[in-house]
């Protein structure tokens, strides 16, 4: 059997490393790597990290490029790679730009197609954009579904998809973290804090990252406004914000967090040390789905600034709150935590609904034991 797994960004990466990992265990399977690149920056310290040399570099990254760019280059460039690869299944993880034009480009030459993270909702189209649909047109093309909870499999069921396509997985973000993280023990944790000059003291640090297109403009302005109150109200409080590279981002989180003196902005961090910084955490500020599904296994709060999440498992969990993107309710719900006790114990609770770290073993023996070289997957044979 021959496995073509695709990615373009970090967070791809990061939770389709493990699945690649262990495709490389197995003799009986020959596993090729694409990666689109459609962020170079911060993917190559993901490739780097989890040793990933992939067999093809599409290297798509351009600058200002806009959603047709990607989709149109994307789908272009894949057209060649999956004609020369013929692989069995291509494997896709996730909700970007990358995992849909794959599908697409595969479903075109009538390829399989195993969608890693499927069936996550929030039943919004615009909201996160262009996300929810992205995930949501993979899934229309796919064959295998490897759902990481029970809810985003009953999410695929009701949308009519056969239930002997779907596979609760667990999500494969954290059998990433606990990879590094064991890694993390050997070299310790503290001490890449310290050589990276971030905070290592007693001061209650608050995480914050912050990425989401739909929030570009007013969002953002609110939510860094947010911020600064926070940092302003609390002398005892250190913020380390790394600054996504999206001028959209970077421009109001500078101007307006620039200056502040507990707000450390920093470049992008490769992930065995943003994995550090997050169990050093206080609490977690963002809008970035894979934190949602990762600080529950560390037992640090996360207030998610976003209007929807695709992951409510957490909500339901109570590991994680929905506070949008406006500056008084930021400041209010983080107030929340850092005065009073026992309302932060009730979220800092080590329990994860997402996975227990073996996901990706669980991804590949369903490939293995479904033969896909010459099975028909649209019938289930």
């Amino acid at each position: 059997m021959k496995a073509l797994t695709v990615f373009g960004t970090r967070p791809e990466a990061i939770k389709l490393a493990p699945v690649i990992r262990e495709l490389e265990r197995h003799s009986e399977i020959t596993s090729r790597v694409c990666a689109t690149a459609q962020h170079r920056e911060m993917l190559d310290q993901v490739l780097e990290l989890f040793e990933i040399k992939p067999d093809w570099d599409l290297n798509l990254m351009r600058k200002d490029q806009s959603l047709f760019d990607i989709t149109a280059d994307g789908l272009r460039a894949l057209e060649t790679v999956l004609k020369e690869e013929k692989p069995d299944v291509v494997l896709v993880q996730g909700d970007t730009t990358t995992a849909f034009v794959a599908s697409l480009a595969a479903y075109y030459l009538k390829i399989r197609i195993g969608h890693v993270e499927a069936g996550l909702r929030t039943f919004d189209k615009y909201n996160p954009f262009p996300e929810e649909m992205n995930r949501r047109l993979a899934d229309t093309l796919c064959d295998l579904y490897f759902a990481p909870t029970e809810l985003a499999k009953q999410n695929l069921l009701r949308e009519g998809v056969p239930e002997e396509k779907v596979f609760v997985t667990g999500n494969t973000v954290i059998d990433a973290l606990l990879l590094v993280l064991s890694r993390e023990s050997q070299v310790g944790g503290q001490q890449l804090l310290e050589d990276s000059g971030l905070p290592t003291d007693d001061s209650r640090l608050i995480l914050v990252t912050g990425h989401r297109r739909e929030s570009f403009g007013a969002g953002f302005e609110h939510i860094c406004k947010g911020l600064r109150k926070i940092a302003e109200h609390y002398d005892d409080v250190q913020i380390v914000y790394p600054v996504h590279l999206n001028p959209n981002v970077q421009e109001p989180v500078h101007r307006i967090l620039g200056k502040i003196r507990n707000i450390r902005l920093i470049d992008p961090l490769e992930y065995s040390m943003f994995a550090s910084l997050m169990n050093k955490a206080y609490l977690i500020l963002t809008d970035s789905g894979g934190i949602q599904e990762e600080a529950p296994s560390l037992g640090k709060p996360v207030l998610v600034m976003r209007e929807k999440t695709e992951r409510p498992e957490a909500i339901e969990a109570g590991t994680a709150k929905l506070v949008g993107t406006e500056s008084e309710r930021i400041f209010t719900e983080a107030q929340r935590l850092l005065d009073n006790a026992d309302e932060y114990n009730k979220m800092a609770r080590a329990v994860n609904p997402f996975g227990d770290g073996k996901a990706a073993e669980r991804i590949v023996q369903i490939l293995l034991n479904r033969g896909l070289e010459g099975a028909d997957l649209d019938t289930g044979t």
